[in-house]
C-alpha cells in the first residue's frame, strides 16, 4: 500500500479530462456482444477497465490494445465480438469493479453454462441479492458464500416482466438492458419507488442505441420496454467522452486554489455528474464554459442543501467544497454510499474531520459547517479512489502537510491522477 505526503499549496493550470469510465464500460460490453470489430478510442487502463476487459474476453470477445493516435498517452481497444456469448472461462474475476460484476452477471445467462464470478476488496461484500431473487424466480441456479462472492450461476435467462426497486444501484437495470434485447421474446422492466441515479440508465440507453439496440424508456411511468430478437451491430469507431465524475475533483480544486481549466468535456453529456457545474454555481462559483473547456477560479462559496440521489459519486469532493464554504451544507439522500468501495459517508466524515472540517454524519447524509481553512494531518484512503482524490483536493486549502496512506487507490479509476496533480503544481513525495 503506497503512501504520499502532499505539501499544501494552491494549484493552477490545465488538465485533460479522463475518459468516462461509465461510458467505456458500456461501449466495451456492447462491442463484445456485436458480431464484428469495433474500435474504442480514448481509453485509460484503470483497474476497473481491466476488469471489464477480462470479463468480455471470458464471454468470447477478442481484444487488441494499441496506443491512441488521436489522444496522447491514451489507448485504443479493438474488440472483435462473436455476436453471441461463449464462456471461454469458468471463472470471471471482476477485481473491485461493481459495474463489471452487475453488468456481466445477466449477460452470462445468455448461455446455460455454469460460471463463477469472483471479486476483491469491498466488492466481495457488496449486495447482489436483487439478481438472486430475479434469477431464481426464472429457474437460474444462484449460489454464493452467505450473501458474498464468489457467486456461481447456471441456467439461461428468459424474457418477461422484471420488477426492480428504484432505490438500488442502476447497474442492475443496465445489466438487464444489455441482456434482454438478445432474448427471443419481448421484456419489460418495471421500477418501483423513486429511481436513483437515473442518468446512468439514460447513458446505457444512449450506448445501446449507438450499437443498434432499441429500448423505450417512459420515465414518468418508470417502465422500460425491450423488444426481443435484436442484434448488436459493431461500430467502426467509438470515442469515449470525457468523464465528469473525475473532472469534478478539478472543478472543486479550482474554486479552492487558483484558476484550473479542464479540457475534453462534452457540455451536452448525459452523465449525471455533469450537475457538478450547477451545484458549484449555486454555491457561488462562476465557471467559464467554452465548447469542451471549463475553467474554475477561486471563489467564496456558500453552503446549501444538496440532494445527491442522482449523483452520489460527487459526495466526497462536494464535502470538501462544503467544508470551506460559508454557512451550512446538508447533503441528503446518500445512504447508498455506505456500500461503495468504502462506507463513503463514514470515511468522508472521518478523514475530512481529521483535517479540521466540521462534519456530522447522518444515516443518509452529512451536515457540514464551513470553516475558514483546514490544518492538514494524517489520513487514510480506506481503499477508496474517490476518498483519496478528495483529500488531495482538500490539500489546496490546508495550512500544513497532508499524509495519505493508501494513495494508490486512485488506480481503480484514474491511474494518472498523481501525474496530473503534479503537472498542476502539486508537490508530493512518497513516505514509509
Amino acid at each position: 500500500m503506497a503512501s504520499l505526503r502532499i505539501f499544501a499549496k494552491p494549484l493552477k493550470g490545465k488538465v485533460l479530462a479522463q475518459p468516462s469510465k461509465s461510458m467505456a464500460h458500456r461501449a466495451m460490453i456492447c462491442a463484445a456482444l456485436a458480431k464484428g470489430e469495433t474500435l474504442i478510442d480514448n481509453m485509460v487502463l484503470s483497474d476497473d477497465m481491466q476488469a471489464t476487459m477480462g470479463a468480455i474476453r471470458a464471454l468470447g470477445a477478442e481484444l487488441t490494445l494499441s496506443d491512441s493516435v488521436r489522444f496522447k498517452g491514451r489507448k485504443c481497444l479493438r474488440v472483435r465480438g462473436q455476436g453471441l456469448v461463449t464462456l471461454r472461462e469458468k471463472t470471471i474475476d471482476c477485481l473491485e469493479s461493481g459495474s463489471t460484476a452487475r453488468f456481466i452477471m445477466p449477460i452470462t445467462r445468455l448461455t446455460a453454462d455454469e460460471v463463477t464470478l469472483v471479486g476483491r476488496g469491498r466488492l466481495v461484500e457488496r449486495p447482489f441479492s436483487l439478481y438472486q431473487a430475479l434469477f431464481e424466480a426464472r429457474g437460474i441456479v444462484y449460489r454464493d458464500n452467505q450473501g458474498r462472492m464468489p457467486i456461481t450461476l447456471s441456467g439461461r435467462l428468459v424474457p418477461g416482466e422484471y420488477v426492480l426497486p428504484g432505490n438500488v444501484s442502476s447497474q442492475f437495470i443496465s445489466g438487464l438492458l444489455f441482456t434482454l434485447p438478445l432474448l427471443e421474446g419481448d421484456s419489460v422492466i418495471k421500477i418501483t419507488e423513486r429511481i436513483e441515479s437515473e442518468p446512468y440508465i439514460h447513458m446505457t440507453l444512449q450506448v445501446l442505441e449507438t450499437f443498434g439496440i432499441q429500448c423505450e424508456f417512459k420515465p414518468a411511468e418508470q417502465v422500460l420496454h425491450i423488444p426481443g430478437g435484436q442484434r448488436y451491430k459493431p461500430v467502426s469507431e467509438y470515442i469515449v467522452e470525457g468523464d465528469w465524475s473525475q473532472a469534478a475533483f478539478f472543478c472543486v480544486l479550482g474554486t479552492l486554489s487558483d484558476e484550473i481549466t479542464i479540457e475534453g468535456l462534452n457540455p451536452h453529456s448525459l452523465q449525471g455528474d455533469k450537475v457538478i457545474l450547477d451545484i458549484l454555481k449555486a454555491m457561488g462559483a462562476q465557471p467559464r464554459v467554452e465548447a469542451e473547456r471549463i475553467t474554475f477560479k477561486k471563489e467564496r462559496l456558500t453552503g446549501m442543501d444538496i440532494d445527491v440521489s442522482q449523483c452520489p459519486d460527487l459526495v466526497p469532493v462536494l464535502s470538501v467544497a462544503a467544508s470551506l464554504a460559508e454557512g451550512r451544507t446538508h447533503i441528503k439522500n446518500a445512504a447508498r454510499l455506505r456500500i461503495k468501495e468504502s462506507d463513503r459517508l463514514a470515511t468522508t466524515c472521518r478523514e475530512l474531520s481529521a483535517l479540521g472540517a466540521r462534519i456530522v454524519e447522518e444515516p443518509e447524509g452529512l451536515i457540514i459547517d464551513g470553516v475558514p481553512g483546514l490544518h492538514g494531518g494524517k489520513t487514510h484512503g480506506s481503499g477508496d479512489h474517490r476518498i483519496v482524490m478528495s483529500l488531495a483536493v482538500a490539500s489546496a486549502a490546508c495550512q500544513e502537510i497532508i499524509d495519505i496512506e493508501g494513495s494508490d487507490a486512485v488506480n481503480k479509476s484514474y491511474p494518472e491522477f498523481w501525474e496530473d496533480f503534479v503537472a498542476l503544481g502539486g508537490k508530493v513525495e512518497a513516505y514509509e
